[in-house]
């Protein structure tokens, strides 16, 4: 498998990981060229026995060449043991390594880049690493040791070199056509597989909706479509590799023949002994046989190839984490200035020239009919989006180039859909740490889920299965508020907090915006419904991407009074009105 640099590769956390096994790899060639000169053993032993042993009649030279060979295969197989763990061991460590980097770059490629959600590169990574251990690797470590099998039969006899070179030629000119014709298909049958994994997990994510709306067998349907192309692009490239295969295969073991032939002819002619005709047929197949394996392997060392490139290229512009110096806790000093934001793959921004201020402590609602770009405006404060224009800045501070892991501590966020993680209450209070006790009870006093988690059946301690499967949406996203309030956040943006929500939860929520207020916490709220907003100081209207209106609770909301009374008025005027034209 070739390693090509592509942009960025120089800082590429890839690139530094292999750096890094270099040397690893290096001992790995050297334990193969090793492995390759002891496996010279077995012909040359035949050799001695056939040309030696048997003309002299002696045992003692038998037992001695015996003892001779069989401490050479111990060797042998010892080294390709630890070149076997070698290997092992670098995998294991380039997965460690990388892994976490991978989710990383995942998690806040699907953010900033709006890739779809998908582990594709944890999968990158496992199939890269499999290759590195499995069957595939070792022929290509041992092909380029296939020149001194043909050495050793040149020194043989010259026409047994000629031979097996021009044989070892064939086969290279097969594995370079097995490259040619089935590079392409391969990588078009794994981008299709792919499109259909992510058809199969997106219907799995939406099984609510598959089921009761009755749309299974349109979404079967159209998965069966795109598996259907990848099985015929990789049934295509299969034929071809399959008839190349079996075309080395038989040309291998002509070749095989076709030595002991023209050995046997030497050796009748006097040229030869019969144990060099037996070696080197034995030879000439070890110096084939890696080139044949490789060319049956080529399926898994272009997939491997192809993971390899998609992790360069999902790696390339990662940047580490926790390396800035962490700043100082914030007062919650919201500044928006000039925000344009637009999607990569859209033509028109779907925030224009948006800018407003808080000073600490105050809280706004965020309101707007639907497709406004509240949702969007939220996740451009909390640093998730960066702007195309403008900045977002907390206390002076650029929140898009703010260390996530330091901001986050001083951050509190609960998107519209709340997502939980498989664990306890506590735990996903805690944002997935264990949390002092005492922490996670005050963030659950705060959001008003106190008493609730006292309810359940462990309390802070009752698991709640994968994404919170065992909870209501309300306690899901009551559960997701205390998240956000742990830890004494500075900034707390809300979107949609009351979706879910009963009356009773409402009530809870509208004390949990009071006692934020109190707390002296910058707080922005997205809501449709008027008790979310009676309590902010500060409304913001969002139209078309625009700011309409941003001021003081009571005047905005005046404004929009006199707005919707004008509105009516000129309705009612239109109906009254008598109709225009008529018969004459």
């Amino acid at each position: 498998m070739t390693v090509a640099a592509s942009p960025g590769a120089s800082t590429s956390p890839l690139i530094k990981a292999l750096a890094v096994c270099r040397g690893g790899f290096s001992a790995v060639l050297v334990f193969s060229l090793f492995i390759n000169v002891l496996m010279l053993t077995a012909p040359l032993y035949m050799m001695q026995v056939f040309d030696r042993v048997l003309s002299s009649r002696s045992g003692d030279t038998l037992l001695m060449l015996l003892l001779i060979a069989s401490f050479a295969l111990l060797v042998m197989g010892a080294l390709d043991a630890v070149r076997g763990f070698l290997m092992v061991r670098m995998s294991g460590w380039l997965d460690g390594h990388l892994s976490g980097q991978v989710l990383t770059e995942t998690v806040s490629g699907q953010l900033r880049r709006g890739a779809p959600p998908s582990v594709q590169g944890l999968r990158d990574l496992s199939n890269l690493r499999q290759f590195l251990t499995g069957p595939g690797m070792f022929p290509i470590l041992d092909a380029p040791w296939a020149p001194v099998f043909i050495i050793v039969v040149f020194m043989l006899h010259p026409w047994l070199g000629v031979l097996s070179l021009v044989g070892a030629i064939l086969l290279f000119i097969l594995a370079i056509a097995n490259e040619v014709v089935t590079r392409g298909p391969l990588m078009r049958a794994n981008g299709a597989a792919n499109a259909a994994l992510a058809d199969a997990e997106a219907a799995v994510r939406n099984a609510d909706v598959v089921e009761a709306m009755g749309m299974m067998p349109r979404v079967i349907s159209r998965w069966h479509g795109r598996n259907a192309e990848a099985t015929a692009l990789q049934t295509h490239a299969s034929n071809r590799s399959t008839a190349i295969t079996a075309t080395s295969k038989f040309l291998r073991m002509f070749l095989q023949i076709a030595v002991l032939t023209l050995g046997a002819w030497l050796v009748l002619g006097g040229q030869m002994s019969p144990g060099g005709m037996i070696a080197g047929s034995i030879l000439m197949a070890r110096a084939l046989a890696p080139v044949e394996q490789a060319i049956g392997s080529w399926k898994s060392a272009i997939a491997a190839r192809q993971s390899y490139d998609r992790l360069q290229a999902q790696l390339s512009g990662y940047k580490p984490r926790g390396t800035t110096m962490p700043l100082p806790t914030p007062k919650g000093v919201l500044d928006v200035s000039g925000v344009i934001f637009a999607h990569a793959q859209a033509r028109d921004p779907l925030l224009r020239n948006v800018s407003f201020r808080l000073a600490p402590g105050e809280s706004l609602g965020l309101i707007g009919p639907t497709a406004s770009g509240k949702t969007t405006l939220a996740r451009l404060l909390v640093g998730n989006l960066v702007p195309r224009a403008g900045t977002v800045r907390l206390d002076g501070m650029d929140v898009s180039q703010w260390e996530h892991d330091d901001l986050g501590k001083h951050v509190g966020y609960l998107p519209q859909d709340v997502e939980l993680f498989a664990g306890t209450i506590r735990e996903n209070i805690a944002r997935m740490d264990e949390g002092d006790p005492e922490t996670v009870v005050k963030a659950a006093q705060l959001a008003g889920v106190h008493a609730m988690v006292l309810g359940m059946p462990q309390g802070y301690d009752t698991p709640i299965g994968t994404a919170g499967m065992t909870l209501s949406g309300g306690q899901r996203q009551r559960i997701g508020l205390a998240r956000a309030l742990y830890g004494a956040p500075r900034f707390v943006v809300l979107d949609e907090p009351n979706a879910s929500l009963d009356h009773e939860g409402e009530a809870a929520l509208a004390n949990v915006l009071a006692n934020l207020h109190k707390e002296g916490i910058t707080t922005v709220v997205i809501a449709h419904r008027p008790t979310v907003i009676q309590s902010v100081d500060k409304i913001l209207v969002l139209k078309d991407g625009a700011v309409m209106m941003f001021g003081p609770r009571d005047a905005v909301i005046a404004k929009l009074r006199e707005q919707q009374e004008a509105a009516q008025g000129g309705a009612q005027v239109a109906a009254s009105a008598p109709p225009t034209g008529g018969a004459s």
